[in-house]
């Protein structure tokens, strides 16, 4: 099964994705990002733009999880904002298409927008919001677009730690995850790890 975990930037899809790894034996994550990364570094700056408007990126993203799901045993993990209608049918819908709706299943992560500015800010590494301006650019039209029917399931994360929308996103896929144990502050440090090893420098 594939689980994508949609989202706003800064709406806690990459730490929802590790909590679900974590406790889901057998599970790997995939980020599609890391492909658009490397599109980047590939092009001149001036011409680095959102990568997501590169067929080549589309593809790419494509064609790598559905091999992923037709070679890997275990639960895929996707955690990646995608917002725009026609690029979703074009990775998310061919992938239904080849392996079946119950195996490709969709989760939109969605919180008020000052408690997605406030994520936003506590990732800022002392900067702010100055670090996310992208992601502040972005936020309303995203917040609107995942409302929409197309992106459901809907899981409400205002009041939600990090392992409670890693419950409701395994409950919502029927997928049985062991349970949580951590503390307060073992919590903490796996968010802290989860989100140095995803800073971006370039």
């Amino acid at each position: 099964m594939l689980l994508w975990i949609n989202g706003p930037f800064g709406g806690g899809k990459t730490q929802t994705a590790y909590e679900l790894r974590r406790r889901l034996p057998g599970s790997v994550v995939c980020d599609p990002e890391h492909v658009g990364f490397g599109l980047h570094r590939t092009l001149p700056p001036g011409l680095r733009a959102d990568f997501q408007d590169l067929a080549t990126w589309r593809q790419g993203v494509y064609e790598v999880l559905d091999l992923a799901l037709r070679k890997h045993d275990g639960p895929v993990l996707v955690p990646m904002t995608l917002v725009e209608p026609a690029y979703f049918e074009e990775i998310v819908g061919r992938l239904r298409a080849a392996h079946g709706e119950e195996r490709v299943r969709h989760f939109a992560l969605l919180a008020d927008r000052d408690t997605v500015l406030r994520r936003l800010t506590e990732r800022g590494l002392g900067r702010g919001l100055r670090r996310e301006s992208f992601a502040v650019r972005r936020l309303d039209a995203c917040l609107e677009a995942l409302a929409g029917p197309r992106f459901a399931h809907h899981v409400r994360t205002d009041e939600l730690t990090v392992p409670q929308v890693a419950d409701r996103v395994a409950e919502l896929a029927g997928l049985r995850i062991t349970p949580n144990t951590d503390g307060a502050l073992r919590h903490r440090l796996r968010r802290i790890r989860v989100g140095l090893a995803h800073i971006r420098f370039d």
